[in-house]
Order: structure tokens, then sequence, then C-alpha cells
């Protein structure tokens, strides 16, 4: 294997963006290729590493950027801020998360017609978001996301082609069990290929190295990232 790190820079909405595309360039196929949506702080070493793990795996992996070149969150406040434009106006994340799947898609080295999406926390949000606007995807993977539906407790009005995986803490004060079973039955009535692995005794952030916040939720877990890795892995690989 040879692994090929590219930066690839998107124009949109007034903004500049970068991500991070991972592939192997020692053999010429095109692969699979995967959306990487990054949490609340912005894109990071987390998420580019999540890409070259993927990539290692045989998958294309574009570890995106949705608040602009340099744009980070340091504390909670900031990053609040940053996610707040676009979980107030799902249309406007839509919009953003549709222009770099077409951007992955124009890749060399990517099967156009095999995407996929990932996202952790916001990002499963994210990830969550473009299987909602009817993408053509392989598969939408959430681990420890946001899991409210742009319309609230409305019946969807779309249909998901994605096949969906929610990795879920049950301890995660941000995805209460209510929440949860509102998720199934959006998911349900939205006509998904759906499924949720709930975590026993895990909270927020559980894939997070970095997280250690107890009176905030937010804690790493070992085994459980180790878990829902594979979990990943299975329904990415499925045919």
């Amino acid at each position: 294997m040879a692994f090929q790190e590219t930066p690839i820079r998107v124009d949109h909405d007034g903004g500049n963006y970068e991500g991070l595309l991972v592939t192997d360039t020692a053999d010429p196929a095109p692969r699979h290729g995967v959306l990487v949506c990054h949490a609340w702080a912005g894109r990071s070493e987390l998420e580019d590493r999540r890409a070259r793990e993927l990539a290692e795996a045989g998958f294309a992996a574009l570890s995106i950027d949705l608040f602009g070149i340099g744009i980070r969150g340091d504390t909670k406040e900031e990053c609040s801020a940053l996610i707040e434009p676009f979980v107030n106006d799902r249309e406007r994340l839509r919009q953003h998360l549709t222009r770099w799947l077409e951007t992955l898609a124009e890749q060399d080295g990517v099967d156009a017609e095999r995407l996929s999406v990932i996202g952790f926390c916001f990002g499963g949000l994210c990830a969550l978001d473009l299987a909602r606007s009817e993408a053509d995807l392989h598969a939408a993977i959430s681990f420890h996301g946001l899991l409210g539906a742009p319309g609230g407790d409305k019946e969807p009005d779309y249909r998901i082609k994605a096949r969906v995986l929610a990795l879920h803490g049950w301890d995660d004060p941000m995805g209460t069990p209510e929440q949860v079973v509102a998720f199934g039955r959006e998911m349900s009535a939205a006509g998904a290929d759906w499924q949720l692995h709930a975590y026993g005794n895990t909270q927020h952030a559980f894939t997070n190295p970095n997280a250690n916040d107890h009176d905030f939720g937010t804690v790493y877990d070992a085994k459980t990232e180790r878990r829902s890795m594979q979990a990943m892995l299975n329904l990415l690989r499925e045919a």
C-alpha cells in the first residue's frame, strides 16, 4: 500500500474550506468513497486519523471542513457558536454536505457509484442529515451523534436510501432514551434500512481519546470505540 494525502479545497456559500483526501495509490481501481464529518470543534487530527484508518481498510476517505479554513473552536462556548447556524438551518447544512459529497465523487480513485458518510457528535448529525436528503449513499453512520430530525416530531416527507447505523452511548446526555425512540420511529417512517447499537455504561464522545469530562457527559471508552469501529466496517463492507 502507498497512501497519499491530498488537501481538497472547496468554495461554497461565500466561504473557503479545506478537507483532506486519503487514498491508496498502489491500486488504481476506484474505491468506495467515505466522507468523514467532524465534531463541533471543527476538522481536526481526530477526523483526519479516521480518514487514514479508512484508507488502510481499503476505502478512499475525505475528512471534510464545514466551518472554514482555520476556523476551529477551543471552548464549549466557541464550539456551540460554530454549530448553531447549521443546527438552526438544516437546509444550509444539507447544501454544504451535498457540496462535499459531490466533491468526493469527482476525485480520482473514487467510485462515484459507491459513497458513504460517517460522522462524530455534530458530524453524526451531518451523516444522518445527508441520508435524510435522499442522497444516493451506501451507508450513513453516526457515532454518538445528535439524533433529532430536521422537522422535529413531524412525519418525515423524505425516503432514506442509505443503510443507516447509529452508534450510541446509552448514557449519552445529548441523546436521551426518548430521543432514541423518536429516532427509530423517524427512520421506520422514512423507509430506512436502519440499525441502532446502544452501548451500556457509555456516554457522549466515546471515540474521542481526549474526552474526559464526566460532568459534561463526554467520556472516552476504548472498548466501545473498538466495537463501534468494527460495526462501521461491517456495514461499509456489506454488499
